[in-house]
């Protein structure tokens, strides 16, 4: 029921109210039932500031003043005395009692901090002291469980915000709608570290349980897009540049191709993936070494991609080893499995936040894949341009709707460039595009490789070589005597003959007279 500028709170449910510019609310909560200990006040808005004060305005009965310029959602939950008290050991923050989760975000990675909780205790008495003892008869017995609750795939809305959190605001929503990441002891860190995902809404909730009690209480829940409502560059509303939307487009296009008639067209398969192969490495070299803007560094990448792929073409046309252009297209399909395997939970284990532990498995599953297809070169060749290449056209797709499916290699390419990144925890949501798009993965993928097996089926392996080639015609002209090529001079002896004769003086015969016979 709200009157005037003042809200009356309802205890355990939420509520919207509209603040206009720069107005003051007046939260106001009566009839509080004698055995409960502590009240929670949550206050969520979409993306603006609002500011809270114990002061008084202007009647002693008036508890807490907001200025804010958009709706907010408010909840007040209760919690009885044998509850877990949220930040009631708090020695970091600014306020006394503070039951906040602290969120950071930049584009590698999100972090969040809360204060440790304490044990409950009634109304009016004094609080368990902190950090005397360590016995089970102190804080140090509680224990805490990390949720992530992921909002719907490119839904920046504020109505869908307000609706998840009330899936988030209480023990129960939390533990019934949420995805448990982590738990923990009061001896570890309350400081975790998650992928960022530009775009993705995402409400982190903390779960504090007392064993011996049975009882429990939650921090209030914090939301994060990893973006910026107000910036006019890379905000929420236009993550995607114009460049990367380019360059993606053109890597679609491209992988398209491949998927279906890369072995078909041999070179423009080794273009493709040395492309791919180079402009990965050099990417990842320029953005730890240089400062550069996005969009040259993209430029140069493209440039340096292209000089790989000429490389590759290049090393096959001159010297003809098919198996060390198999070798290379086998690592990229390596990369792309290795990178998959970490995509899933198995990449949220504990063991693989250590960076050696995780790039010797990494780089162990990258180097089998292509030494497993050196008994079957052909169909590894195939197999690989059906795979990388449909997962290039999801890449296309990325640039112009979100899709987690994106994660599998940019996870890994976070990780090279932030040392700090295998700290973090890399769990994504998989939505309805994301299904979506894994179909589409696999239906181009699996037709790629059956129509590039069936057309290749009576052809040979592997195209020739034309320097190869070119170089057997040249020793078999000058064996074979019979051929018409074999008794005329070569290019170069022929040029050389030419340059004679038009350097050659010839001089004037005169008159002659014929000779009579």
């Amino acid at each position: 029921m709200c009157f005037a500028d003042r809200v009356m709170f309802s205890l355990g449910t939420f509520q919207n109210v509209s603040v206009p510019v720069n107005g003051t609310v007046q939260a106001v909560v009566s009839r509080i039932p004698a055995d409960v200990s502590f009240l929670t006040l949550q206050f969520h808005t979409h993306h603006r500031n609002v500011t809270l004060s114990y002061t008084p305005v202007r009647d002693p009965t008036h508890t807490a003043v907001l200025f804010h310029r958009h709706t907010l959602s408010l909840s007040l939950s209760l919690t009885f005395t044998i509850d877990p008290v949220p930040g009631a050991c708090n020695q970091e923050f600014p306020l006394e009692i503070d039951p906040n989760i602290y969120l950071q975000y930049n584009l590698f990675e999100t972090t969040i901090t809360f204060a440790p909780a304490n044990i409950g205790y009634g109304r009016g008495e004094s609080p368990p002291a902190c950090d005397v003892d360590m016995g089970s008869s102190t804080r140090w017995r509680l224990v805490y469980e990390l949720y992530q609750y992921f909002l719907p795939e490119g839904d920046l809305s504020e109505q869908s915000l307000i609706s998840s959190l009330e899936r988030a605001a209480n023990v129960k929503n939390v533990q019934d709608n949420s995805r448990k990441v982590v738990s923990l002891s009061s001896h570890d860190r309350t400081q975790f570290f998650f992928s960022s995902l530009p775009g993705q809404g995402v409400i982190f909730s903390v779960i504090v349980r007392d064993p011996v009690l049975n009882t429990s209480a939650s921090y209030i829940p914090v939301h994060t897009y990893a973006c910026s409502f107000n910036s006019t560059l890379d905000g929420c509303s236009d993550l995607g540049r114009v460049s990367s939307k380019v360059f993606f487009t053109v890597i679609g296009l491209a992988g398209l191709l491949v998927c279906f008639v890369g072995h078909r067209f041999f070179k423009c398969e080794l273009f493709c993936m040395g492309f791919c192969f180079m402009a990965f490495i050099f990417f990842v070299l320029i953005t730890r070494t240089t400062a550069l803007e996005y969009d040259i560094r993209l430029a140069l990448t493209a440039l340096m991609g292209v000089v790989g792929g000429v490389a590759m073409v290049m090393s096959w046309w001159r010297f003809g080893s098919v198996m060390v252009c198999v070798l290379v297209v086998g690592l990229i399909l390596g990369f792309l499995i290795s990178s998959i395997a970490f995509f899933t939970p198995l990449g949220d284990l504990p063991i693989f936040h250590n960076d050696v532990v995780f790039w010797v498995v990494f780089a162990c599953i990258m180097v089998f894949v292509p030494l497993f297809f050196i008994r079957w070169p052909r169909e590894g060749n195939i197999f690989t341009c059906g795979v990388v290449g449909a997962y290039a056209v999801v890449l296309a797709v990325n640039a112009y709707t979100y899709t987690s499916l994106s994660y599998i290699t940019l996870d890994v390419l976070k990780r090279l460039l932030n040392h700090n990144f295998s700290r973090a925890f890399i769990s994504v949501p998989l939505q309805d595009i994301d299904f979506i798009m894994i179909t589409v993965w696999v239906v181009l993928g699996v037709s790629g490789i059956v129509m590039q097996l069936y057309r290749e089926k009576s052809r040979p392996f592997f195209p020739p070589s034309p320097y190869v080639m070119w170089k057997q015609e040249r020793e078999r002209r000058k064996t074979n005597v019979l051929d018409p090529s074999h008794h005329k001079p070569s290019l170069s002896a022929r040029i050389l003959g030419r340059i004679h004769q038009l350097a050659q003086c010839t001089e004037p015969a005169g008159e002659t007279t014929p000779l009579l016979l």
